[in-house]
């Protein structure tokens, strides 16, 4: 086995979908196919249950997912070591954040980073930044760029690379949720709410609600800032997102910001890893130039 297919092995444990994990490797469905099915030939065991409609990871499969990390990681240690001696750094780093932070963060430091080492390349995958600081702790990106959470896990390193408000936005275009708005009263009962299906602003929101005393009426749950503040601009009701989205949204004209009281606590954007990969020459590399950006 290489290093390939044990690559093509964790993209599909990870997205148990053929056709994602395929284009994630930039392979064939057919190729990714057959690399599997070449594994479980070598390890003469079963690594995935599948079927027309669904993959699963077998108990194999599961034991494998950790060798898989652990020999691609060993493998980024000894490569490290040799490129030290080069001073040339190249690799593979695999970042993943929300699409507002590659626009704003992420684009300003990778600007910086490629000039350094432009022979390391980037694997980026966007999301939910809920899912920022688990698909680290998962070993399933080596960096990510989250939100800082208020209890920090003690396995994880953290750097701060930015502040965002937490801010309540409304519609701009006339509709009902406009002119509740507009009348300057806010009535918390009344206004429908865009709220994050769960994370650190939605933790701080039910908050907030709760020292205000207030139930608020709950419209709809939604993972992924960008989607609150293009609901929000649709006229179905008014939202809570960091301020930084907003700047960064094509739909920002369509949206007006709410004057609250007490403001909620602002998000402090930060970039992580696990300590235990602090070290390596990749990932402290980008870590350096992060804080560079910082420190000027």
């Amino acid at each position: 086995m290489d290093n390939k297919q044990l690559k093509m092995f964790l993209a599909l444990a990870d997205s148990l979908h053929f056709a994602q994990a395929s284009e994630q490797c930039h392979v064939s469905p057919s190729t990714l196919s057959r690399n599997i099915q070449a594994l479980e030939q070598q390890l003469d065991v079963v690594l995935f249950d599948r079927d027309n409609r669904t993959v699963s990871l077998t108990r194999e499969g599961d034991l494998f997912v950790a060798y898989a990390k652990s020999s691609l990681a060993q493998w980024d240690v000894f490569k490290g070591s040799l490129e030290n001696t080069s001073n040339e750094l190249c690799g593979e780093l695999s970042i993943y954040c929300s699409v507002t932070a590659s626009h704003s963060f992420l684009h300003e430091i990778l600007a910086r980073y490629r000039q350094q080492f432009p022979k390391v390349e980037i694997k980026l995958r966007t999301g939910d930044v809920v899912q920022s600081l688990p698909r680290v702790h998962n070993e399933q990106e080596e960096l990510a760029i989250a939100a800082k959470p208020d209890q920090l896990p003690p396995n994880m390193a953290f750097q701060t690379i930015g502040v965002s408000p937490l801010v309540f936005i409304a519609p701009v275009e006339r509709c009902e949720v406009q002119a509740l708005v507009d009348s300057g009263q806010y009535r918390w009962s009344e206004l429908p709410l865009i709220v994050p299906e769960s994370g650190l602003a939605r933790k701080r929101l039910d908050q907030w609600f709760k020292r205000k005393n207030v139930r608020p009426k709950i419209y709809s749950e939604v993972a992924g800032n960008e989607a609150i503040v293009s609901m929000v601009s649709l006229g179905f009701g008014v939202g809570l997102v960091p301020k930084i989205v907003l700047d960064n949204s094509p739909l920002k004209d369509s949206i007006q910001i709410m004057e609250v009281s007490p403001a909620l606590k602002p998000f402090e954007v930060v970039i992580c890893c696990l300590k235990k990969k602090l070290k390596t020459p990749l990932i402290s590399s980008l870590w350096d130039v992060a804080k560079e950006g910082i420190d000027n």
